[in-house]
């Protein structure tokens, strides 16, 4: 099936400020592609590309003042199945585990596993390891936080989406990752677009959203707290060790985010009879904005 997909950003700033961008799809899903995406800026900035430690295609510009409109449109094909599930994977001993993988059973900027550890055993430690455990850890976390956008806050940590019991997407990944690694399940941080492809329709804007996987049985699992369902459609943009590794932006100043909406010709009808459309509406719960002290 074939998914449309895009964003519009403003931001405004009274100085030119730097700018960090991860807006372009993971490479990982280029092959999927049916039409270009391309990152348009207005007015047109100078922008180029790396790729980081994790794989993401970053983008760097300076915001010049009085401000920056990035925008993008693109169709992708994907399978139309919902996420694979694999009740027999199993849970590996850390001795295993390759070398890359260890990173992801750290504690991280979002993720304090030494604040959850003690939590975490009381709670999942007489629950089977491999997937049965891990969605226990899903289940738990989708019971334990109420989702609400008026809940982010670009501060807040596993530990305080814990306690408030109160979050955001993110807030549900960066909680059911934390509880992994306290169990030595490498877990790691994904973000991208998701719709309401194969659910009733949702009265909502559509948003960029966060999940996390997980390495059981030799490869890397996708899950979801916030949703608690396999789903379909997912196009990743960026994942690593929590959000700090998957800020859609970074500004290295004072620039100001001032809108995020669909375009205006986008809608959620079909493009064909068994695709669809999503754009991103609501980022401020991914936008990290660094000060010079």
């Amino acid at each position: 099936m074939l998914i449309r997909a895009g964003y519009d950003i403003r931001f405004e700033a009274d100085v030119p400020t730097p700018l960090m961008a991860m807006l372009s799809l993971h490479p990982s899903r280029n092959r999927d592609l049916v039409t270009p995406h391309r990152i348009v800026a207005s007015p047109d900035v100078p922008i180029y590309d790396y790729l980081d430690a994790f794989g993401n295609v970053c983008t760097r510009m300076t915001v010049p003042a009085g401000g920056l409109t990035l925008s993008c449109d693109f169709t992708i094909e994907d399978d139309g199945q919902p996420d694979p599930v694999d009740p027999d994977a199993v849970q590996h001993a850390v001795e295993d585990l390759p070398d890359e993988i260890l990173v992801f059973l750290l504690g991280s900027r979002y993720c304090e596993t030494d604040r959850l550890s003690e939590t975490a055993w009381s709670l999942f430690g007489h629950v089977p390891s491999g997937w049965a455990r891990v969605q226990a850890i899903v289940q738990f976390t989708h019971d334990h936080i109420e989702f609400g956008y008026h809940h982010a806050r670009a501060t807040k940590t596993a530990w305080d989406a814990h306690q408030e019991q109160q979050g955001v997407c993110r807030d549900f990944a960066h909680l059911a990752i934390t509880l992994c690694r306290c169990m030595n399940i490498p877990a790691r941080y994904c973000t991208g677009y998701l719709g309401d492809i194969g659910i009733p329709p949702v009265d909502a804007p559509m948003d960029f959203s966060a999940w996390f996987d997980v390495y059981l049985g030799g490869r890397w699992h996708t899950f979801d707290a916030r949703h608690n369902q396999p789903r379909i459609g997912r196009i990743l943009m960026a994942r690593g060790r929590d959000a700090t590794d998957a800020a859609l932006t970074t500004t290295f100043g004072p620039a100001r985010l001032v809108g995020f909406d669909a375009t205006p010709t986008a809608s959620t009808r079909r493009l064909e009879p068994a695709a669809a459309s999503v754009y991103a509406c609501h980022p401020a719960a991914f936008v990290r904005t660094p000060r010079h002290h």
